[in-house]
């Protein structure tokens, strides 16, 4: 039974790879110009009949239809610009089928595992990673999963022959999922359905608050004997690395805030399902909040049936710094970030700032702000054209698609499958 089942995931693989691999694009060579069209910046800007003109992989200049064009000019009348979206939280790159064991990467062994890097498992020919740029998802954050320390995330571009081709910022911060305060009944076993205090929370807090305080203990002395857990926390004590706690719960996310404000260390909300019961806690700490997908369900009975989408703007309007993300065990529903940050205009948020959600406030989450998240002089050429309104489904239709001022192509295996069978069925 063991080799059949070894033999299934090797075919499953197989197909997973069987279509040939986009070609990265190549370097810029030369200068481009996008006219006529509406730039949506990314920081609540909207610019009507505006110009784009970028080159060497930076933007030059962004304005109205009196801005100078330079090289290649593109008219994108009618149509929108927008900076390339940005998934935070995503397994891209780790797990090509979920059903497959041998091609799932994203966790590794063991419970306090800072040092995992999630980079050096990236895999650049990803089909799903591919198919996330026809959608306007350029950039993800590609994190570990599993354990209590995960190990570290990177930053990725998504059109790149290789992990290091593809690392836009290594190793950016640990991740760590917070023990919760409440656990839910095994029915299985007898328990009370539902959920109920978690009996070994204060035990599982002690256990990271312990490995943290043997972690400063360890930086601080001698080193005699190389530990790699301890040195990889080295990051998050002098302000190099972020700290991602995964927490839902209100008394968990309180505990991680103060954990982290104890510490010195600064931290992002992963998850935050209850993070709009302590917006105070989070604003006064400047902690900011990766707010899970708003397409799910109350995770509680008696809460709202729709908490999961107004979540976000819960959060922005009490002046909380938020984002969405998509999970690291979603793969390919990451492909619906835009539309999930549509959902958040339904419920009363302006279009540019449901924009931010996944744009510009991500980019600040993830300390790449200097470089994305808005289509502003100096920055990364990361962008894309749409023929509508890229958070609808109906206007995400990209015509063009840039990263560092890169031409990436928009085909993907799924192309290529819709007009294999559009030209069978059309023809019958």
């Amino acid at each position: 039974m063991r080799h059949i089942k070894y033999i299934y995931s090797v075919l499953m693989l197989c197909c997973t790879i069987s279509f040939a691999q986009q070609t990265p694009a190549d370097k810029q060579t030369g200068a481009i110009s996008i006219t006529g069209a509406t730039i949506h910046v990314g920081d609540g800007t909207v610019i009507e009949n505006g110009t784009v003109v970028f080159e060497n992989g930076k933007i030059q200049a962004v304005g109205n239809s009196g801005t100078a064009t330079k090289g290649t000019v593109i008219n994108a009348s009618g149509k929108h610009i927008y900076p390339g979206f940005i998934g935070a939280n995503t397994n891209l790159g780790l797990v090509e089928v979920d059903a497959v064991n041998a091609s799932d990467d994203q966790a590794e062994m063991g419970s306090m595992i800072p040092h995992v890097r999630s980079l050096i498992a990236y895999n650049a020919e990803s089909k799903v990673v591919e198919s996330m740029r026809p959608n306007g998802i350029l950039t993800a954050q590609v994190s570990p999963n599993g354990g209590t320390f995960s190990g570290t995330s990177s930053i990725m571009q998504l059109d790149a022959w290789n992990w290091q081709d593809a690392a836009l910022k290594a190793d950016d911060g640990i991740h760590l999922n917070w023990p919760s305060s409440f656990s839910r009944g095994r029915w299985w076993l007898g328990e009370p359905r539902g959920l109920r205090p978690n009996d070994n929370y204060a035990k599982q807090v002690d256990e990271v608050v312990s490995f943290v305080k043997e972690s400063k203990a360890y930086l601080n002395g001698k080193r005699t004997t190389k530990n790699l857990p301890y040195e990889a926390m080295e990051g998050l004590f002098n302000g190099k690395q972020k700290l991602y706690v995964h927490v839902d719960d209100e008394k968990g996310i309180t505990d991680a805030v103060t954990f982290a404000r104890d510490n010195g260390i600064q931290m992002v909300v992963v998850g935050g399902y209850q993070a709009h019961a302590v917006t105070g806690l989070l604003k006064n700490n400047n902690v900011p909040v990766l707010i899970d997908h708003t397409h799910s369900l109350p995770a509680i009975a008696d809460h709202d049936y729709d908490l999961p989408y107004k979540n976000p703007k819960l959060l922005a309007d009490a002046g909380v710094l938020v984002g969405i993300h998509t999970g690291n065990n979603s793969n390919f529903q990451t492909r619906n970030l835009p539309f999930y940050a549509g959902q958040v205009v339904g419920q009363g948020m302006s279009k540019e700032d449901a924009l931010k959600l996944i744009t510009s406030n991500i980019a600040k989450i993830l300390g790449v702000d200097d470089q994305l998240g808005t289509i502003t002089v100096g920055k990364n050429a990361t962008l894309f054209v749409s023929e509508g309104d890229a958070l609808d489904m109906r206007g995400n239709q990209l015509t063009h698609a840039f990263i560092d001022g890169r031409a990436i192509s928009l085909e993907t295996h799924q192309t290529e499958l819709w007009q294999r069978y559009k030209n069978k069925y059309e023809g019958n």
